[in-house]
């Protein structure tokens, strides 16, 4: 059997045990942020393959899922479900992602849960959250960001709504899960006691609205396409080079003063369809031509040096390939390389999060199907006569 690499005894969370039930990319995203600072993560997975991340050999699966141990039990069977409640004595954390409906069914909602072990932080990642009436509906990402107001605001002006080229609202979902249980454990060390944390796919996106939703909530008004340009701050957005594109934001009165200078371009702050932030919102189209024939003069390269320089932010639009050459990503760590028995050295991406005097845990590759089932259940005081019983019934695999 495969033994779980040992945890720094610096890790943060290297204390936390996690049962993490969940599927696809929301849930396991969740988990993965606990993984990274050392919390114990137990994946708990059904017999059959129904993860829908593509193989479990792809980068896909082995990015989401490493730090982790796996037993398979049949949840369907009274038999596996009494497996897993031994291992819930024992936890510190659930996560799972389930329709609403499904763990009630199952027998492994909160409350029956609570009823083993209440000092668990038990949390849910639904499609449209744990009640309402949208709550048995299925949930995936590009849904809930076409409910949730990102299409309606992403692409050109008059053009077919477009979705984000990732799966925000699985990530944010994530990300506000693990916020959650980290919220939920620090209180359980005054009271002792856990909570059910909830969210949502489409929760998550609405959150992330963030001042596009208040533009609406508070001024009333329904924001609306506007392809790469900013709402409220120009010149901010994307401008042509000789030899490609770049990123620009100037932000204010003073910075736009700069910006001209870089551009030897002082025309820009005479002209009174352009003297203003107002008026170059007010005649934007004509200030980005305008600019635009500017830009065009210089390179790229020419144009963020000069512009970092200035004290006015510039950057390239780097494909992937780019991104991973960049000097600044290399210097930052958030790639690190696992060995993988059968898959040879795999780059991961680790944590965004850094902490003095520690790093991020990347200790063990994605786990097999299965592969410390024997050892987690003995772990969970299970005997091997048990452990017998439990497969030929077929409840654990």
């Amino acid at each position: 059997m495969t033994e779980a690499a040992p945890q720094s005894p610096a890790s943060p969370l290297a204390h936390v045990r996690v049962l993490d039930l969940t599927r696809v990319r929301a849930g396991p995203h969740a988990v993965r942020q606990l993984s990274d600072w050392g919390a114990r993560i137990i994946k708990v997975e059904g017999p059959f393959d129904d993860d829908m991340t593509g193989s479990r050999d792809g980068s896909d699966f082995q990015n989401l899922h490493r730090n982790k141990r796996s037993i398979v039990l049949d949840l369907k069977l009274p038999a596996g479900v009494e497996a897993l409640r031994r291992l819930v004595a024992n936890a510190d954390v659930l996560i799972e992602n389930f329709r609403p409906d499904v763990k009630h069914r199952l027998g492994i909602d909160y409350e029956a849960m609570r009823a083993v072990n209440p000092r668990l932080v038990y949390a849910s990642i639904s499609g449209f959250g744990q009640n309402g009436p949208y709550r048995e509906r299925p949930g995936f990402d590009q849904i809930a960001q076409a409910m949730g107001g990102l299409m309606s605001i992403t692409g050109e002006p008059g053009q077919v709504p477009q979705r984000a080229g990732i799966p925000v609202a699985d990530l944010c979902a994530g990300l506000y899960c693990a916020l959650g249980v980290l919220i939920a454990l620090v209180e359980r060390n005054v009271t002792g006691k856990g909570r059910w944390v909830q969210t949502s796919l489409l929760q998550a996106q609405v959150a992330m609205l963030d001042f596009q939703a208040t533009t609406w909530l508070v001024d009333g008004k329904v924001p609306a396409q506007i392809g790469n340009r900013h709402p409220y701050s120009t010149p901010m957005g994307v401008f042509p080079a000789a030899d490609g594109n770049v990123v620009i934001g100037a932000s204010g009165q003073e910075q736009y003063k700069k910006f001209c200078a870089v551009l030897e371009a002082s025309h820009l702050l005479t002209d009174e369809r352009f003297a203003t932030a107002e008026a170059r919102t007010r005649n934007i189209e004509a200030f980005t031509a305008v600019v635009s024939a500017e830009t065009r003069k210089h390179s790229m390269s020419t144009l963020v040096d000069r512009f970092n320089s200035a004290g006015v932010a510039c950057g390239p639009i780097n494909a992937m390939d780019q991104v991973f050459a960049d000097p600044q990503i290399k210097e930052s760590g958030i790639v690190r390389a696992l060995q993988h028995p059968r898959l040879g050295l795999l780059n991961l991406l680790s944590s965004p999060i850094e902490m003095s005097g520690i790093r991020p845990v990347m200790a063990k590759v994605a786990p097999e199907k299965g592969g410390e089932t024997d050892d987690i259940l003995r772990e969970a005081g299970v005997s091997d006569e048990d452990i017998r019983k439990l497969r030929a019934a077929r409840a654990v695999l």
